[in-house]
């Protein structure tokens, strides 16, 4: 049977760090490389990938989904993408994987899909194999790599971490369900022309009746006003206050950012995010 190897790209840190790995240990393997655009990315993810696709030697192929997020959005009653509803990672990410590999399921190849998911991930499952031809492998928790693994090997090739992570701490669209509200502020500061893109998205789907808002339980209008902003800010940097003072003594880990040390220790209101868009 033939074999294609294939790696996903998020535009984050450890599926970069995969696919330094997976270039270093195994330099014969033919992997192909993707990233599935939705269109709605930061720019920073761009540049990233440009940098990244210069270290592998090799391309990375950018699919696009057949239709938008403008045409799904109206396919789902302008209801929003939500951590219970994610119909975005399902149309806008899986669907056209499943669409660039197909052809090749049906004709009898056997596709192995390396996903980044960490060894000190034990909660995180892989994307399931839909098609008896596709496998999924876990090179990161297979190798015993962790967080602190996937920094160095970024930090050792000299890619280092892709620039949105100096106040963000994940990647993903711009207008990522998952941010926490300290990011949707800085998402207005850093991003203002994507943030007021993702603000006209939920005044429409308020207005259609839909129940969710990008951010829990208040709507962007809501959380960009001035006392609010200030009041998310203060709560962050509590609660980033606590995260240092409950972090264990490191000299190795002393420059850690902000968005680190709170990712790492702090109280994250942020669930797991999906394996597509996730770092």
């Amino acid at each position: 049977m033939s074999v294609r190897h294939v790696l996903g790209l998020s535009g984050g840190r450890d599926s970069a760090a995969l696919a330094v790995f997976m270039r270093q240990t195994y330099p014969d393997l033919p992997i192909e490389y993707f990233f599935t655009d939705t269109g709605k990315e930061l720019p920073e993810v761009y540049e990233f990938l440009g940098r990244l696709e210069g270290f592998l030697g090799r391309p990375i192929a950018y699919l696009n989904p057949d239709r938008d997020f403008d045409f799904w959005l109206k396919e789902y009653g302008n209801f929003l993408p939500s951590p219970r509803t994610r119909w975005c990672t399902r149309q806008l990410k899986l669907r056209p994987f499943e669409k660039w590999v197909k052809s090749d399921l049906d004709a009898g190849i056997e596709i192995i899909s390396y996903v980044a998911i960490r060894a000190d991930e034990p909660a995180r499952t892989g994307m399931l194999a839909t098609h008896p031809n596709l496998k999924i492998t876990l090179p990161l928790r297979e190798h015993g790599l962790d967080k602190a693994a996937v920094v160095e090997l970024l930090e050792s090739s000299g890619l280092g971490l892709p620039t949105y992570y100096d106040w963000r701490s994940r990647s993903g669209c711009t207008f990522c369900f998952y941010q926490q509200k300290i990011e949707w502020v800085r998402l207005k500061r850093t991003h203002p022309e994507a943030f007021e893109e993702a603000k006209a998205y939920e005044k429409t789907a308020l207005e259609h009746g839909s129940p969710f808002t990008w951010s829990d339980r208040e709507s962007l209008s809501e959380l960009e006003q001035p006392k609010r902003i200030k009041q998310i800010e203060e709560d962050y940097e509590r609660r980033l206050a606590r995260a240092k003072a409950r972090r264990p003594k490191n000299p190795l880990r002393a420059n850690l950012s902000e968005v680190e040390i709170d990712e790492a220790y702090g109280t994250a209101e942020v669930a797991a995010s999906c394996v597509i868009c996730h770092k």
